[in-house]
């Protein structure tokens, strides 16, 4: 009888191994995408389209590495495509989702954010414009790109407080700066630098350092994901929440953003090496 019973715990213990072998395995491979125009968190490869790169791109690559994960980063069009890909489970987890209510339905946001992009006010140097805090900016015209992602608390508060005009980009913002048609720009800390040194105009702006907004940009995994279990959760927020000590980020913001101003030097018709 007790070899009767050993040997039915073993078939049973042999038939329960596939099973387990195939909840280790789902997760090995992670397809992620993003925004394609949000350097230099990230951006479309100029050499290879279908990929996305910077730096939410290498941190991510990172902390999957720790965790014997492959992942992907993939084009999957605007952002609201991207968003699109991954609330259907076609594509696992969006690489830098902006913290919203409405979307809780269809994803799980990773906690912390695995950066935070810290909204500055830019003025020209000659600019009389005292800024301290964001009640300071109220009556002066200002300017921001549309693409810009921020908190819907201080969404709320420039639409009632604020005179900010929505521009098409980041550009199009700062000349309209330069040009005094506007007082300001609000604008983030590493494209906004960025910006201005390629524009030739880091000599003629400043950055305010004290942020007006600072929204997160968080790891979210769609609920459609076959990868999307405790573990992988539990794990990636465990990397978010050791990742501001390590240093890592400010290194991979600095590199991405060296290398997204040197895309933007180069002729567009010079073949990239």
């Amino acid at each position: 009888m007790d070899l009767r019973r050993l040997g039915c715990m073993s078939l049973l213990g042999l038939s329960l191994l596939p099973m387990l072998s195939m909840a280790a395995g789902k997760c090995e491979r992670l397809v992620v995408t993003g925004s394609p125009d949000a350097p230099p968190y990230l951006w479309r490869d100029p050499q290879d389209p279908k990929h996305l790169i910077g730096a939410s791109a290498d941190l991510l690559q990172q902390i999957a590495g720790e965790l014997g994960l492959k992942v992907e980063l993939l084009y999957a069009g605007n952002r609201s495509q991207a968003l699109d890909e991954v609330r259907t489970g076609r594509m696992d987890i969006l690489a830098d989702a902006p913290l919203m209510v409405s979307e809780l339905e269809s994803l799980d946001y990773i906690h912390p954010a695995l950066v935070e992009n810290d909204y500055l006010v830019w003025t020209r140097k000659d600019s009389l414009l005292v800024y301290n805090e964001a009640k300071d900016l109220h009556g002066h015209p200002g300017a921001v790109s549309e693409k810009a992602r921020l908190t819907a608390p201080f969404e709320a508060f420039a639409e009632k407080q604020l005179s900010v005009e929505r521009q098409p980009n980041l550009t199009q913002a700062f000349q309209k700066l330069l040009l005094g048609e506007v007082e300001y720009v609000l604008a983030g800390r590493y494209a906004g630098m960025a910006m201005a040194q390629t524009l030739g105009m880091a000599n003629d702006l400043v950055a305010h350092p004290q942020p007006i907004d600072k929204p997160g940009l968080f790891l979210a995994v769609s609920h459609n994901s076959a990868c999307n279990d405790p573990w992988l959760r539990g794990q990636l927020a465990k990397k978010m929440t050791e990742l501001p000590a390590s240093g890592l980020t400010e290194a991979v913001l600095q590199r991405n953003l060296e290398r997204w101003k040197a895309q933007l030097q180069q002729p567009v018709s010079t073949p990239k090496q």
